[in-house]
C-alpha cells in the first residue's frame, strides 16, 4: 500500500476542528428496510459550509508558513471549496481572493462575498477559472489552495474516516464515497485500509463524469472531453495525481450512477432525514443501492458519505422529475392505438389499476394516436416488463422511453408537435453555459443561416442551459452545417434518428 507519505499521521493530525464540526453518523431507518442492511449517512451537509471541503481547505492553509499564510491564498471553485477556503481564511484572518466561473449560480457567489473573499469572476468553465487563478497567484505572490491534489488537503478529507470508525462500533462492509478529484476518496481510503483493510471502499461517480472509473481502466490518468453538468460538485475531467496514485491501490472498486439513480438518492435521503442534498451529496448513496441490488447482500453495515448540501432550490423541480424513475417507481411509454372512439378508455383498461403520472397526446392523423404516457410503478423494473409484454400482447406497440434523455428532457414537455411541412429537418440537444445573455447570444449563432423549425428549453437552474433544437438543412449544405456545429463550441448530440423524436414531433 502506498502509505510511504505518512498519510496516517497526516490524518491523526490534521487541524480542522478550530472551523469543522465532528458530524454525525446517522442511521437511515427507511433506506435500512428498503434495501435490508443497515445503511448509515456521514452527515458532512451538516457542516458550516455545508460541505466536507473546508476539512481540506482549513488544514492546508493552517499547515502553511506564516510568511505564506500572511501574503493570502487564492482558489478556483465554482461552489464547496470556494465556501471552504473563504470561510478558513476569514477564521484566520487573512485574505482569500477566489477565482469563480461566470456561469457560478448567484447564491455561491454571494456566500463566498459575504465570508469576507474576493471574488474575481472569470471564464465560463472551472477551467478558465483554474489557469486565471493561477496566474493571479504568480502575479500577487499568493499561495494557491488545491481543491483535491495536495497531501494536505487530502489528510483535512481524511478526518471524515476518522470520525466513521470512532463513531461505529461494529464490523463495516463497505463505505461509500463520492468521487470529483478523488481527495476525499484518497483521504478516506488511506485511513481506512491502514487500520481495517477488510472494509471495502468503493468510490461512487456520475457516469457521465467517470474520470476515475476510466483512468483505472486505462492504468493512467485520462482527460475526458466533457463531463456532465448535473452532480457540478464532482464534474471533474480528470482525476488528481496523488489522489489517483493513492486510490489506485487502495480502492475496492468504483461504481457508476446515473441522473435518475442519483435523483432517486435524494428523495431517499430526503424522506429519511428531511434534508435536500445536492446531487454530488447524494451520490454515495446512489452508489450504495446499486451495489446492494447487484451483490444481494443483507444484514450488513454499510456507510455512504452525504457530503453537501448546496442546492440550488430551482433544481428541486428537476430532482422530482426524475426522481421515480431513479427508483423504478415511473415507467415512460410510447405508445401508439388508434385513432376512434373509445381508443383511450381500452388503452387504460389495459393498464389497469396502476396510477398514471402524466399523458400526453394530439391528434395526428386519421389512423393512429402516439401517447407519451407516465405509469406509476410498484415492485420495479419486472412490473414495468410485465406492463409492456400485456400492452403489447393487447395489440398496441411500446417503446419504453424510461431511459431515454431527449425523452425525459424535452419531449414530455413539448408532445404533439408534428410539423409536416418541416423540410429537411435534423434535431440536436445542446449545452451552453447559463448566464445572462446566454440563450440570446445562442440564439443569434444559430440562427444566422438555416431555419429553426423547432425549439425547447427549460431552465433547470444548473450553470448550463439544456436546449432541443430543430434546424431544416438542405442535403448540399451538410457539410457546411457540420462545420458550423464544430465552430459553435457547444456539447452536441445528435437526435434526429431518436424514437421520442419521430413519434411525437418528427
Amino acid at each position: 500500500m502506498p502509505m510511504e507519505s505518512g498519510y496516517l499521521e497526516k490524518i491523526l493530525r490534521a487541524r480542522v476542528y478550530d472551523v469543522a464540526r465532528v458530524t454525525p453518523l446517522e442511521k437511515a431507518p427507511g433506506l435500512s428496510k428498503r434495501l435490508g442492511n443497515t445503511v448509515w449517512l456521514k452527515r458532512e451537509d451538516l457542516q458550516p459550509v455545508f460541505s466536507f471541503k473546508l476539512r481540506g481547505a482549513y488544514n492546508k492553509i493552517a499547515l502553511l508558513d506564516p510568511s505564506r499564510r500572511e501574503k493570502g491564498v487564492i482558489a478556483a471553485s465554482a461552489g464547496n471549496h470556494a465556501q471552504g477556503v473563504a470561510l478558513a481564511a476569514q477564521r484566520m484572518d487573512i485574505h482569500a481572493v477566489i477565482v469563480m466561473p461566470k456561469t457560478t449560480p448567484p447564491i455561491k457567489v454571494n456566500a463566498v462575498g459575504e465570508m469576507g473573499a474576493e471574488v474575481v469572476l472569470h471564464g465560463t468553465t472551472y477551467d478558465d477559472a483554474y489557469e486565471h487563478a493561477r496566474q493571479l497567484a504568480q502575479q500577487r505572490q499568493l499561495t494557491f489552495i488545491h481543491p483535491y491534489d495536495d497531501p494536505d488537503v487530502i489528510a483535512g478529507q481524511g478526518t471524515v474516516a476518522m470520525e466513521i470508525l470512532r463513531q461505529h462500533q461494529g464490523d463495516i462492509h463497505a463505505i461509500f464515497v463520492p468521487v470529483g478529484g478523488g481527495g476525499l476518496l484518497a483521504g478516506v481510503a488511506c485511513y481506512v485500509k491502514r487500520l481495517f483493510p477488510e472494509i471495502k471502499i468503493i468510490g461512487v461517480e456520475p457516469d457521465d463524469a467517470a474520470c476515475l472509473y476510466q483512468a483505472l481502466a486505462a492504468g493512467e490518468r485520462i482527460k475526458l472531453d466533457q463531463v456532465g453538468i448535473f452532480a457540478d460538485g464532482v464534474a471533474v475531467r480528470q482525476v488528481g495525481e496523488e489522489p489517483f496514485r493513492l486510490v489506485r491501490d487502495l480502492v475496492d472498486e468504483v461504481i457508476l450512477a446515473s441522473t435518475d439513480e442519483i435523483c432517486a438518492a435524494i428523495k431517499h435521503i430526503f424522506d429519511d432525514t428531511r434534508s435536500i442534498a445536492e446531487p454530488a451529496g447524494a451520490l454515495a448513496l446512489a452508489g450504495l443501492t446499486k451495489y446492494v441490488e447487484r451483490e444481494g447482500i443483507r444484514d450488513r453495515h454499510l456507510v455512504a458519505i452525504e457530503s453537501g448540501a448546496n442546492m440550488n432550490f430551482d433544481r428541486l423541480r428537476h430532482v422530482t422529475e426524475r426522481a421515480e424513475l431513479g427508483e423504478q417507481a415511473e415507467a415512460l411509454l410510447a405508445v401508439t392505438i388508434p385513432e376512434q372512439p373509445g381508443s383511450f378508455r381500452r388503452f387504460c383498461h389495459s393498464i389497469g389499476q396502476r396510477s398514471i403520472t402524466e399523458f400526453n397526446y394530439r391528434y395526428a392523423d386519421s389512423q393512429q394516436a402516439h401517447v407519451f404516457a407516465g405509469i406509476q410503478l410498484r415492485e420495479g423494473v419486472d412490473e414495468k416488463q410485465a406492463l409492456i409484454e400485456r400492452l403489447r400482447k393487447d395489440g398496441y406497440p411500446v417503446i419504453d422511453l424510461s431511459d431515454n434523455e431527449l425523452a425525459k428532457l424535452h419531449i414530455r414537455h413539448m408532445v404533439g408537435g408534428h410539423a409536416a411541412g418541416a423540410k429537411h429537418e435534423q434535431i440536436y440537444r445542446f449545452e451552453f453555459p447559463e448566464r445572462p445573455g446566454a440563450l440570446l447570444r445562442f440564439l443569434t449563432h444559430i440562427g444566422q443561416q438555416w431555419n429553426i423549425s423547432l425549439f425547447h428549453y427549460r431552465n433547470h437552474g444548473a450553470a448550463y442551459g439544456r436546449v432541443l433544437v430543430g434546424m431544416q438543412v438542405p442535403p448540399s449544405e451538410q457539410e457546411e452545417f457540420q462545420a458550423f456545429l464544430e465552430e459553435l463550441g457547444y456539447s452536441y448530440w445528435p437526435e434526429s434518428d431518436n424514437a421520442a423524436y419521430r413519434l411525437f414531433l418528427g
